[in-house]
């Protein structure tokens, strides 16, 4: 027997006996389905989601500040609630400051979508089809399901151990649990696209707006590994990733709720991008943010350049750059030792591996440097650290890596880089704006590339401009059509 073999058995196994004795399994009056959620009841599930609530808060960039914008979103999930099989139940709907697209619940009623997903959404029903989907999750109870299972995983693991006498079977009770834990299944999935379209027909919006949705997040993910020349699936953090749906699985979900046609359905498309002209787009200041080449940070107050051909990528932990043929720049912080020198902080608590060591002045502040080889998945490169101290509490690293045939080559870029990083002068942080969504008209003169360079990027100006709207590749707007730009 293998070892996912043994925890599917095991998580039965607790499951069954658990439904015998205890009554775990119930039937959802939403899904008409038998669900396990013996571990998780909706008291406890109102207890972890006020408990966890201020730190998906803190990890997330806090609550957006635009008390409008938070009541118009609020306003459309509780309408969706009071369209569902629960609608007393008290949720708890928050912008959060991010400019990742991404949506989710946690226990308890409490959903989130972020600005990221405001910007890309294009009309009131898509913003709809996305909360409702989440909705669908907390009325169908997955969270409590999800809990249960795991729970059930560890304990049937002990139980099948003791009646096989394999104590060290244990060992898959973590697994099982993370297993569990990491993503909805692909049945909960269809489940809550199940109950987000009969919500989003109860509530007069089309439910083809959540397939229409899907469409704009599979072509941003595609965008976005272009930005970062990557391939493959979308990162952890992506929306797709953390909820694994394709349109057609929607138009399926759709087709197998049987829905009455919605006659004119809602779609608000012209109250929703005056909700969001003005919107913060990409970082906020207080976290730093891109501008071009240049990284700005007005609250801590420094900045720096990235070379030629890089792309910088911001992130709560570290900045990145990313540049041809697997070059890559890395900057975050560390914290400084009483004052200690940086060649000491070098070589003595950061790397003590490095070559060529030594103490460099880099515009007045204190700093080290050094370099070596390292052997990665793109082959061996060539790794430079340098450590600069800010303040007396305070260090700034970069890591430069380049491939062994670059390294000369790179060697200038990332010299001007290490000397690009700067204190911002008096005046400069209040002066540096943030970009943010813009509403325009499209006028009889405008083209595709005219529309395009309005934006303030070095870069994929059309495809981005196409992405944002939800254009077709060569589908222009029309004279007189609202459209989003982004603008300083």
């Amino acid at each position: 027997m293998t070892e996912p073999f043994l925890t599917r058995l095991a998580t039965r196994l607790a499951v069954l006996a658990l439904c015998m004795v205890a009554a775990g399994c119930t039937v959802n009056p939403a899904t008409g389905q038998q669900s396990f959620t013996a571990f998780m009841s909706p008291a406890e599930e109102l207890r972890i989601g006020q408990e966890q609530h201020p730190k998906i808060l803190e990890e997330f960039g806090g609550v957006y500040q635009d008390p409008g914008l938070s009541r118009y979103v609020g306003s459309i999930g509780q309408l969706l609630v009071r369209t569902s099989e629960t609608p007393n139940l008290n949720f708890t709907f928050t912008v959060l400051n991010s400019p990742l697209v991404n949506a989710f619940a946690i226990p308890g009623g409490f959903v989130y979508v972020t600005r990221g997903l405001l910007a890309l959404a294009d009309n009131e029903a898509e913003l709809a089809g996305v909360m409702a989907h989440e909705i669908g999750h907390v009325v169908a109870r997955h969270p409590a399901q999800r809990y249960s299972q795991a729970v059930a995983a560890n304990l049937g693991v002990t139980l099948l151990g003791v009646l096989t006498n394999t104590p060290h079977i244990s060992r898959l009770a973590g697994l099982g649990a993370n297993l569990y834990l990491s993503g909805y299944s692909r049945e909960q999935e269809f489940e809550a696209d199940m109950l987000g379209v009969r919500y989003l027909s109860r509530a007069r919006f089309s439910p083809h707006a959540m397939s229409a949705f899907l469409n704009k997040l599979q072509a941003n993910g595609a965008l976005q590994r272009s930005l970062k020349n990557e391939e493959g699936r979308d990162p952890a953090t992506s929306l797709l990733a953390t909820h694994p749906r394709t349109a057609e699985r929607v138009e399926r979900a759709i087709a197998s709720a049987s829905l009455a046609r919605v006659t004119d359905p809602i779609v608000a498309k012209d109250i929703y991008l005056n909700k969001i002209d003005g919107m913060l787009y990409g970082d906020d200041p207080e976290q730093g943010f891109i501008k071009g080449r240049d990284f700005i940070h007005p609250k801590l107050g420094f900045r720096f350049r990235a070379p030629p051909g890089f792309r910088l990528f911001n992130s709560a932990r570290a900045v990145t750059a990313m540049g041809p043929n697997g070059a890559r720049i890395l900057f975050d912080s560390a914290e400084r030792r009483d004052d200690e020198p940086m060649l000491y902080y070098l070589t003595s608590r950061w790397a003590n591996f490095l070559q060529d060591t030594e103490a460099i002045d880099v515009n007045g502040m204190q700093a080290a440097t050094g370099h070596s080889l390292t052997n990665t998945q793109k082959g061996t490169m060539d790794v430079r650290l340098l450590a600069i101290a800010f303040d007396a509490r305070t260090i700034y690293r970069f890591i430069f890596l380049a491939p062994v045939s670059e390294a000369n080559s790179r060697s200038v870029d990332f010299r001007r880089t290490t000397y690009s990083f700067r204190r911002l002068r008096r005046g400069e942080a209040a002066s540096v704006l943030p970009r943010r969504i813009k509403i325009i008209m499209v006028g009889s003169g405008d083209s595709l590339r005219s529309l395009a360079d309005r934006m303030p990027f070095e870069d994929f100006r059309l495809e981005r401009f196409q992405v944002l709207n939800g254009l077709a590749s060569g589908q222009k707007p029309a004279p007189g059509q609202m459209v989003k730009i982004i603008a300083d």
